[in-house]
């Protein structure tokens, strides 16, 4: 295996090392509480530093009193030995720092249009939002701020049902939790036929969103 072929989610989320790490999406992510804005500053720059010894750098966001760490090889657009061996080595760290590792509070959210003509409707929103084309169905904010869109096709027109859903990424083994707290909170359960890439979930006034992991996408 080479450092730049792509892995599957399955055999990273496998791989040894990990615990302080999920995937979500094409991405490795690791949230860390750090007690204090100083730690935090600390912890980015000793993050910093394996980067770039490694060459291959992070998006790091610091917060007060967290620091979240995404990792992806953006040359395959998805992940590399190269984020595994960087997630490890952040992992230590973190345990140098007495740095707290929190991986289950990380989040990947996105939002979906199904449209029947996805390249007359696409270039609206990019424009609307100031986004980038990604793909022929998706778009992305070119300074990684905001979530992405993409595009579902439709085969016909649908009646009395929402058309833009948002897509809620989470670590696989808080998924059911998620979904339990959604249905108590007064959801309803519209499909589980995908699980476990998705399910999808209602709000009491039909607007739908998809509870979402990596499982079942390889």
């Amino acid at each position: 295996m080479t450092e730049t072929e792509k892995l599957t989610s399955t055999q990273v989320s496998a791989s040894a090392g990990l615990d302080d790490w999920r995937v979500l999406l094409r991405t490795l992510q690791g949230s860390f509480r750090t007690g204090s804005m100083a730690k935090g500053l600390e912890f980015a720059t000793r993050i910093g530093a394996a980067a770039d010894a490694a060459d291959h750098h992070p998006d790091l966001t610091i917060t007060y009193p967290r620091v979240h760490v995404l990792l992806t090889t953006h040359d395959t657009k998805g992940l590399t030995a190269r984020d595994v061996d960087l997630a490890r080595r952040i992992s230590a760290i973190a345990v140098e720092l007495g740095v707290t590792a929190q991986p289950t509070v990380a989040t990947q959210l996105e939002i979906a249009i199904d449209a029947l003509d996805i390249a007359a409707v696409k270039p609206f929103w990019e424009a609307v939002l100031g986004y980038r084309s990604n793909s022929a169905d998706d778009c992305v904010d070119p300074y990684g701020r905001a979530p992405a869109f993409w595009f579902q096709q439709m085969d016909e027109p649908r009646i009395q049902r929402n058309r833009i859903h948002l897509d809620v990424t989470v670590p696989h083994d808080v998924a059911q939790q998620r979904i339990a707290a959604a249905l108590a909170a007064g959801g309803t359960l519209v499909s589980d036929t995908e699980a476990p890439a998705f399910w999808i979930l209602a709000d009491p006034e039909g607007n739908e969103a998809c509870i979402c992991t990596w499982q079942g996408r390889d």
